[in-house]
């Protein structure tokens, strides 16, 4: 089997915490042939870690996708960037996968579909936390119909302070936004996937700017104190979404809040046989997945049991990342669909800027 050729446009944090590695325990199916970044050193020394022996480096992607010999590219920028860059690597005949969301707006989100549909190539977005294990056993559930009609469910994606103080995370030109828009993300697509349920009907929105720039509130942060003076973005935001079935769903997010429970990439599901409900995040040693149903008279919760281990061996059992890249990979090599689809993350983009036009405008935002 000839591997896949992949350029990697952006080298910083998520590159190296999770697509390079992931794509290399996937080497039998690709190798890394270009890396590109406004950082010259970054992109070099991802080329010198994970590069073939004759991988480029570039400081513009227009260069990088004009080598014919690239398959996929990997847009892995800040926000704003990821409707250009992804435009361009369709227009050159590059597959591609997006980083999370697709993009800061509906509007650059259109833009990246129309440019996929008129190229023929694949496409999908990273969100890997589907491949969890928990979640997987949560996504069979429902398919099975264990649940019921979900008709309400709880998207969480809350830290009490974990601010990222790295990158261009505080940055609102380049991210677009805040935590809504990094880890909301997340937990929405989380609760949209299980519902299968993609048609919006309207959505309330309450963005808040109230600790960001008090720089009391920096203290405690896990990834040490932020810089007030030049916090941009909101430090939490929260969304009420009805869909046109009549099933609702809350969205919670914040990178800082004054709550006990740090709940992220979570969701809580309601249906009318029985419930479910995921919790990770920072108050949680590991994550977990609980069902709650009536049964035998009584109201029960059911939890996955914990596998053990066996002393010297820790079994093979892959990163969400891993997964991730696998499927994406194989989904090119087989002509299939990928888990995630650009139709799904286009709706996530959709809901997730109405509840910062909702917050801006203090009115309800209604779909067509």
């Amino acid at each position: 089997m000839e591997k896949l050729k992949i350029g990697i446009i952006g080298c910083g944090g998520i590159a190296n915490q999770k697509h390079l590695p992931s794509l290399k325990a996937n080497e039998d199916k690709c190798e890394l042939v270009a890396f590109c970044d406004i950082i010259p050193e970054r992109a070099e020394k991802a080329c010198k870690e994970y590069g073939t022996p004759d991988a480029k480096v570039y400081t513009d992607h227009q260069e990088l996708l004009k080598d014919e010999a690239i398959d996929v590219v990997h847009v892995l920028t800040p926000n704003v960037a990821h409707c250009e860059i992804t435009v361009h690597a369709f227009e050159a005949g590059k597959h591609v996968m997006c980083e999370k969301p697709m993009a800061a707006s509906t509007a650059d989100a259109q833009k990246m579909m129309d440019a996929w549909k008129k190229s023929g190539k694949k496409f999908t977005i990273g969100y890997q936390n589907r491949f969890r294990a928990e979640v997987q056993n949560l996504k069979k559930a429902c398919e099975a119909g264990e649940l019921g009609d979900i008709y309400y469910g709880k998207a969480h994606a809350v830290r009490r302070r974990a601010v990222p103080t790295w990158g261009v995370f505080p940055n609102k030109a380049l991210q677009g936004g805040g935590p809504l828009i990094d880890i909301g993300t997340h937990a929405l697509d989380l609760t949209l996937w299980m519902m299968d349920n993609y048609e919006p009907a309207s959505v309330t929105g309450s963005v808040f700017y109230q600790l960001g720039h008090l720089p009391q509130a920096t203290e405690g942060n896990v990834f040490g104190p932020w810089d007030p003076e030049t916090y941009e973005v909101e430090d939490s935001a929260m969304g009420f979404i009805k869909m046109k079935n009549g099933t609702a769903i809350n969205l919670e997010s914040a990178w800082a809040l004054n709550i006990t429970e740090s709940r992220e990439a979570s969701t809580t599901l309601c249906g009318t046989k029985a419930g479910a409900e995921i919790y990770s995040g920072m108050s949680y040693p590991q994550n977990k997945i609980v069902y709650n149903r009536g049964r035998h008279g009584q109201l029960m919760n059911e939890e996955i049991s914990g596998g053990g281990s066996v002393a010297y061996f820790k079994g093979s059992a892959s990163a969400p990342g891993t997964l991730e890249a696998e499927q994406w990979l194989n989904a090119i090599l087989n002509d299939t669909e990928p888990c995630v689809k650009p139709e799904q993350a286009f709706v996530v983009t959709q809901i997730l800027e109405a509840i910062y036009r909702s917050s801006e405008s203090g009115k309800e935002i209604v779909f067509d």
